[in-house]
C-alpha cells in the first residue's frame, strides 16, 4: 500500500461530468474553487451533476481530488 501525504476532506458539489470518469466539482468552502476529481476505486459510487459529495484532496496537488462518498 502506498503511503500518502496529508489528506484534506472537503465538501463539494458535482458541476459537470467529464470524459474518462472524471468530474468537475465546486468546493463548498470560502474559496469556492473548482477541482477535477475521480471516484474512489474501492467504492462504486454513482455520481451525477448536482450531487453533494465529499472530496479528498492531497496536500501536494490541490487541483485534483478523489470523490470519497456522497453526502445525504
Amino acid at each position: 500500500m502506498r503511503e500518502g501525504g496529508e489528506r484534506l476532506e472537503v465538501n463539494a458539489r458535482v458541476v459537470e461530468a467529464l470524459p474518462n470518469a472524471l468530474y468537475r466539482v465546486e468546493l463548498e468552502n470560502e474559496s469556492r474553487g473548482h477541482v477535477t476529481a475521480h471516484v474512489s476505486g474501492a467504492s462504486m459510487l454513482r455520481v451525477l451533476p448536482g450531487d453533494a459529495v465529499v472530496v479528498e484532496l492531497m496536500a501536494y496537488d490541490m487541483t485534483r481530488g478523489r470523490i470519497v462518498r456522497r453526502r445525504s
